[in-house]
């Protein structure tokens, strides 16, 4: 079956309210810019400005901001057709940014009552699955029903149709109850996952204890992963394969501006990356690059670079 799609992704779509007022904390900044943002809802634009035919799966408000989120995915090229519009009175997230200093950015994350967490399994039909070749989980889609139940009723479907499974863990604290919770679902998903990315801390998550890669890619070998990407931050990351390869990933330097956006735009590019054919190594620098782009940006989704931006940055740094 010739396949529509070369990715889906699920999950949490939200409005970003960016500090426009840099170097002050947030109490006393005034001016926000907004944007569409969400791990998954940024890497469905990501992987989108690079190319590829990309749908979103998710529940968003059925107001002015469910709107704006709809309407900007949409013309960007992403399939919005089960991007599904609450009717119980959910909203969308709201996350308030502020930026300090490059080295101080934090987050003000509003996760109550939010219209994604309430997508339902009936909502989810099969035959929207069954034409992609790759689908992403974001891990906040496990944190609450019905949504997670929606995210195992996706995992059936993708099975099924042989649609390969990967797992982004995007650790969010406000949206989980325990990290013994955290643990069960993220273990549950991982295991049932072609390729799991993440950084060091969301897979100390995942195992609900300090850990080290060596023990991470022991344990979920043993079940279905074949890839496994783990993320050092400046440290550069770490590919582990199931035949025993280990890739090691640089950072690449950048003008930093804020931190928040990084592991999304890494995400995108490395999946397109790995789309294209290209080797691991080289899906690590794509990745790396375009982290280290939208860092050196004011949004996350609207900073999101296309191809030539990503490869002028590799062959740059790389002289």
């Amino acid at each position: 079956m010739e396949k529509q799609f070369d990715l889906i992704t699920v999950g949490r779509a939200c409005i970003d309210l960016n500090a426009i007022e840099y170097n002050r904390p947030m109490e006393e900044t005034m001016t926000f810019a907004k944007y569409v943002g969400g791990s998954p809802a940024n890497i469905a634009i990501g992987t989108s400005k690079l190319g590829m035919k990309v749908g979103f799966i998710g529940k968003v408000s059925n107001d002015q901001h469910g709107h704006f989120i709809k309407n900007y995915m949409s013309n960007v090229g992403i399939n919005t057709d089960h991007t599904i519009f609450d009717q119980d009175g959910h909203t969308s997230g709201m996350v308030f940014t502020e930026i300090k200093s490059p080295q101080e950015c934090s987050i003000l994350m509003y996760r109550e009552n939010v219209a994604d967490l309430f997508l339902r399994p009936e909502e989810i039909q099969e035959d929207y699955i069954k034409k992609t070749k790759k689908i992403l989980i974001s891990g906040t889609a496990l944190s609450g029903s019905p949504s997670r139940e929606a995210v195992f009723k996706i995992v059936q479907y993708a099975r099924k149709h042989n649609v390969e499974i990967l797992f982004e863990l995007d650790y969010r604290y406000p949206t989980w109850k325990s990290d013994e919770e955290t643990s069960v679902y993220y273990s549950l998903m991982a295991e049932m996952s072609d390729i799991v990315i993440g950084t060091r801390d969301e897979f100390d998550k995942l195992e609900n204890k300090k850990g080290d890669n060596k023990d991470t890619v022991a344990y979920l070998f043993q079940h279905r992963p074949k890839l496994i990407i783990i993320k050092h931050g400046v440290k550069g990351s770490f590919a582990y394969t199931k035949d025993g390869k280990v890739i090691q990933g640089k950072a690449y330097k950048s003008n930093v501006l804020k931190t928040f956006g990084a592991g999304d735009s890494y995400a995108s590019a490395l999946l397109y990356a790995l789309n294209s054919g290209k080797s691991i190594d080289d899906a690590l620098k794509f990745g790396a690059a375009a982290a280290a782009i939208v860092v050196s940006k004011h949004s996350s989704s609207d900073a999101m670079p296309n191809v030539a931006d990503i490869e002028a940055l590799i062959n740059e740094q790389d002289k």
